[in-house]
């Protein structure tokens, strides 16, 4: 009788009574193997599961493990709801609730609820400055020019003081070099703007400024282009003040603008509402920024522009209207009968008769 086969899996060999398989060879190989290692039906007694039973239960481990204490601290206790308890627990007077919650050490909520308030900017322009009346016109060798100098240096104590205040906020606060930075933002505005790109302006101006500026520039073309600059951009005014508390501090900077721009402002038709494209114009703005100090991203951004009562007033915008028809023909009245009806075509009124 032939000895029947049986196989045995050990160490990723597979052992069989006559020969073993080694698990990945090719045929060429198993077969030198099967000459090699002929297993004598003497040792079939060696070969069975109860004989390799201890050969089988040895640890796949490794030799040195490391960190082991260290990966079982890893663990995370997930503490899962009790639903049996929720259960019970729906029918509890608010009393029986509030003494289960401070057995279990946990503070009652609050009745009311409480809505987190961001002020990134403030309202409006504290302290707005005023313009002398004919800046940008009148020389300063004359004596006109030379009282507005004047002027200016006796309101310089209030914009020292707050300058001391940002500095407290910013040691490397530099005047004439936010001069500079508030031209540069001024124009990155005005080109968003022109892009319509929301985005680019919201990071530019406050939140006060910004419906401010994006006024009626719905399916409107503008045209804008910044030429020169006739006088460098200078500070004329700092002024800081605190919101709801004392350290909730912002800074407001006035920049006197004096420069060269065309402006021209096209209609959802494709036609010329103000200004032109080739006319160049002198500009003098007051441009005022804001920052929050107390935000340690802040930023300086355009919170509103400041128009003295002395400039004079703008040209007026040119609207497209429907041309009305002047010359049309004039009705005449013309009397149709209809029996006991006459009808006048002139104003369609009935009379009866």
């Amino acid at each position: 009788m032939a000895p029947t086969c049986k196989t045995i899996f050990c160490f990723g060999i597979n052992t069989t009574k006559y020969f073993w398989k080694v698990v990945g060879f090719s045929n060429a190989q198993n077969a030198l193997c099967r000459n090699l290692f002929t297993i004598s039906p003497i040792y079939e007694s060696y070969l069975k599961p109860s004989f390799l039973s201890g050969i089988m239960s040895i640890r796949q481990k490794h030799w040195d493990p490391k960190f082991k204490k260290e990966r079982s601290k890893k663990m995370i206790k997930v503490k899962l709801p009790d639903y049996e308890e929720m259960y019970q627990n729906k029918d509890l007077t608010p009393d029986e609730i509030r003494a289960k919650m401070k057995e279990k050490g946990v503070a009652p909520p609050r009745p009311w609820m409480e809505k987190p308030i961001y002020i990134s900017c403030t309202g409006a322009i504290f302290e707005p400055y005023v313009p002398p009346e004919g800046d940008g016109k009148i020389s300063v060798i004359s004596t006109a020019g030379a009282k507005q100098r004047m002027t200016f240096l006796e309101k310089k104590g209030k914009s020292y003081l707050a300058i001391r205040k940002i500095r407290s906020f910013e040691d490397d606060f530099d005047v004439p070099e936010l001069a500079e930075k508030a031209q540069t933002i001024y124009i990155e505005a005005i080109k968003a703007l022109v892009a319509k790109n929301k985005h680019k302006v919201h990071e530019l101006v406050t939140e006060k400024c910004y419906p401010e500026l994006m006024y009626q520039t719905y399916r409107k073309t503008i045209r804008w282009d910044f030429i020169k600059s006739l006088e460098p951009p200078r500070v004329v005014q700092v002024r800081c003040t605190d919101v709801l508390t004392k350290d909730n501090v912002y800074a407001q900077v006035t920049v006197r603008m004096h420069s060269q721009q065309t402006l021209a402002i096209y209609d959802r038709f494709g036609r010329l509402m103000y200004g032109s494209e080739a006319v160049v114009k002198d500009v003098l703005e007051y441009v005022v920024l804001e920052k929050h100090l107390a935000n340690q991203y802040g930023m300086w951004r355009i919170h509103g522009k400041i128009v003295p009562e002395w400039m004079p007033p703008k040209d007026p915008i040119l609207k497209t209207f429907i041309k009305k028809d002047f010359h049309a023909e004039p009705k005449t009245d013309t009397v149709v009968p209809t029996g006991d009806v006459i009808v006048q075509k002139s104003d369609m009124s009935t009379v009866a008769v």
